[in-house]
């Protein structure tokens, strides 16, 4: 039995002014008990300008972010995912990635994943959103081990490919983690029904750490998300919601829940190869 902690956050576009909230939620999650302790998509900041982006974010050595949540995990002795950090790259076309850290009990970083699927979408007339042009996706699945359960990392918008979730289920996963900043649109009308779709599909256990409300800009018009931080149980039940404030949501995550879910319905193992279309 392992205490998570989804830790849901209303970020602005300045990273230094992002941090001390951030790391206040991780302190509280430690008090209360947690041994792995979740952040949402974009930990340090969300803004639509790529110019000012390419002001606030470092390149991943550089990062004051991640230095400063690894300094955290190691203090407490406890395992953080950081759900993401816009990074900045090398790529000769200027790109960020968006990269997902796990983070050991001793201040080291036991995984990346950078998001593979990137949200280019039409919302609605007002809200349109084009995450290829500023950040390009990764290429590889990531599996990640722990003392707690294996972990399949994934990020927001990997959501809606459940081809991703059965590869890293299939590969040995029993957690899989879901960090987001999902639109407050799409998110009132599909976050929960596809979190639950993924964990039953899998017979996995999902975190899904979220931003939520409204995120003001420098330059620019802000954005909100939905926020209700989830946790749900592999037979597809709601464990816990963290509601639309900002704050720590604590879930005791059990694997038994796992094993009795994949022994009802062993889905994993029926694949069979079909024809056309």
């Amino acid at each position: 039995m392992m205490r998570a902690a989804l830790i849901q956050l209303t970020v602005s576009d300045d990273p230094a002014a992002n941090l001390p909230v951030t790391v206040s939620l991780v302190r509280q999650a430690v008090a209360a008990g947690a041994g792995f302790i979740l952040t949402p998509e974009l930990t340090n900041g969300l803004s639509s300008s790529r110019a000012h982006q390419r002001h606030v974010f470092r390149h991943e050595e550089a990062d004051e972010t991640l230095a400063a949540l690894r300094a955290e995990a190691k203090a407490a002795g406890v395992w953080l995912l950081i759900g993401s950090l816009g990074v900045l790259t090398h790529d000769a076309d200027g790109r960020f990635a968006n990269r997902s850290f796990l983070i050991g009990p001793d201040g080291g970083v036991v995984a990346r994943y950078d998001k593979i699927h990137m949200f280019d979408v039409n919302v609605s007339e007002t809200e349109v959103y084009r995450e290829s042009e500023g950040y390009r996706p990764g290429n590889r699945a990531v599996l990640a081990e722990t003392p707690f359960g294996k972990v399949g990392m994934t990020v927001c918008y990997d959501l809606r490919f459940p081809a991703l979730y059965r590869r890293l289920a299939q590969a040995g996963a029993q957690i899989l983690t879901v960090p987001a900043a999902f639109n407050h649109i799409t998110g009132a009308a599909h976050w929960e029904t596809l979190l639950r779709a993924r964990a039953i599909e899998t017979g996995c256990i999902v975190l899904a750490p979220a931003q939520t409300g409204f995120h003001p800009e420098t330059a620019g018009k802000g954005r909100r998300t939905h926020g209700h931080s989830l946790a749900v149980a592999p037979w597809g039940e709601v464990l816990a919601d963290g509601g639309t404030d900002p704050g720590v949501t604590l879930v005791d995550i059990d694997l038994a829940r796992v094993d009795a879910a994949r022994h009802r319905v062993p889905s994993l193992t029926h694949d069979r190869g079909f024809d056309g279309p």
